[in-house]
């Protein structure tokens, strides 16, 4: 173990590892569990995805910079993840964007449009939280999550190259 707290390049392949397993994992409550994302779920993957695109970088060349940016991106997103709890929570409102393109695409519709339950748009409100364990909702976790993970990339700048 201490073998892997001493190698940049593990440390930030671990990380790595971890943002591509919250990634995916939140593609299959998308797709196979068919909970839509808001417009805030669909925030916290881009943090996500830039810390996969460094770790790739960082396992190639394991530069410190590399793995402070991955910590930066990791906790970026988990600033975005207490956000959306707080939303969830009702703590504080939610950006204009959670309600107001759900607003506008719902008021384009015919009166047909809106009372037909076969089709349309899907409405995904940011201050419903669709899925919780142990108290807490997707985002909570994430946000958790990505916490623990800026500490494995502020491991993985820490190590003396």
């Amino acid at each position: 173990m201490s073998g892997l707290l001493n190698n940049r390049r593990a440390l930030i392949a671990l990380a790595g590892f971890g943002s591509l397993a919250l990634f995916f994992g939140a593609l299959a409550f998308q797709y196979v569990g068919e909970l839509l994302p808001c417009v805030m779920c669909l925030w916290q993957r881009w943090p996500h995805r830039i810390a996969i695109g460094l770790a790739v970088i960082g396992v190639a060349v394991p530069h410190a910079v590399i793995a402070w940016l991955g910590a930066l991106s990791m906790l970026v997103n988990a600033g975005i993840a207490l956000l959306h709890t707080g939303v969830e929570r009702a703590w504080w409102e939610g950006p204009q964007v959670c309600g107001a393109s759900a607003a506008q695409d719902v008021g384009s519709l015919s009166v047909e449009e809106l009372f037909d339950t076969t089709s349309g748009p899907q409405i995904v409100l940011c201050n419903e939280a669709a899925w919780h364990f142990a108290g807490l909702s997707m985002a909570s976790w994430n946000g958790l999550i990505c916490l623990a993970l800026a500490a494995i990339w502020v491991m993985a700048a820490r190590v003396k190259a």
